[in-house]
């Protein structure tokens, strides 16, 4: 039977999360969804103890890259294997709320106008919770996209016909890291929106291995997304200042952006 919902994770070198990642999934008072995991070459154990799930659990389908790709590669190849009517994120070293399914899958089945659905998140380290997002529901327009994604790309729930709409993510080295700000401006620019719920419902963990991987390249490639996002959607000049946003913000020591980062 055709599952309500595919959740589709990359996986690597997530060895130490994946099983309370999987965990959160088992625990969601909504059930009806499969689980598809692609990893991504990982070098540690991510993937034997995703087969051990596999093993126990008949709603997971695991399938391996030959090499590492890259998320955008990776999460297209789960797609190529879902069958849900709606697809959600995850990642494979966050924590998904026990209601965020429930509460997802009821706000698209009831506001048939959107195509995605996002959750504020609650922030945490290997010292605890030290930031839960705080935004009031909305509708972001054209004119959020010149400031940086408009939505949190794992916890949200898309319908399956707008990933379908714009051919998926697409693979290029420029959109490393922004793959899900790029999907947004494709599913926008052919009509499709998005909403943004109050309630945070997914635990993401943004810690010092997160801080490493914000690289000057992936800055630059959210430079660039912004970019076509203004080009795109013909957003007014002054839009354009926000280009080199993250580009500047990358030039701040590492200390310095933890520490306002956690502010």
């Amino acid at each position: 039977m055709t599952p309500a919902i595919s959740v589709i994770i990359g996986i690597y070198n997530c060895e130490l999360t994946l099983q309370e990642a999987l965990d959160s999934l088992y625990a969601q008072t909504f059930q009806d969804f499969e689980i598809i995991l692609c990893d991504d070459g990982s070098k540690d154990n991510s993937y034997r103890i995703a087969s051990e799930n596999a093993a126990s659990h008949n709603n997971i389908v695991l399938i391996k890259n030959e090499h590492n790709l890259g998320l955008n590669a990776t999460l297209n190849n789960c797609l190529a294997v879902a069958q849900g009517r709606y697809i959600a994120r995850m990642d494979g070293d966050d924590i998904s709320l026990p209601e965020r399914f429930k509460k997802e899958y009821d706000f698209l089945e009831g506001h048939p106008q959107y195509a995605i659905v996002s959750t504020p998140m609650i922030r945490f380290d290997e010292d605890g919770i030290y930031k839960i997002d705080k935004v009031s529901p909305r509708e972001p327009d054209i004119n959020n996209f010149s400031k940086g994604t408009p939505f949190c790309h794992a916890p949200c729930m898309v319908r399956r016909e707008a990933y379908e709409a714009v051919g998926g993510y697409t693979v290029s080295d420029r959109l490393l890291r922004v793959e899900d700000y790029h999907l947004w401006v494709k599913m926008y620019a052919k009509g499709y929106k998005g909403f943004v719920l109050e309630e945070p419902l997914y635990m993401m963990r943004d810690d010092r291995n997160a801080v490493v991987r914000r690289n000057f390249k992936n800055r630059r490639n959210e430079a660039y997304v912004r970019y076509l996002a203004c080009k795109t959607f013909k957003l007014p000049i002054k839009s354009y200042l926000y280009i080199a946003r993250p580009i500047l913000v990358g030039l701040l020591p590492r200390r310095v952006y933890t520490f306002l980062h956690k502010l």
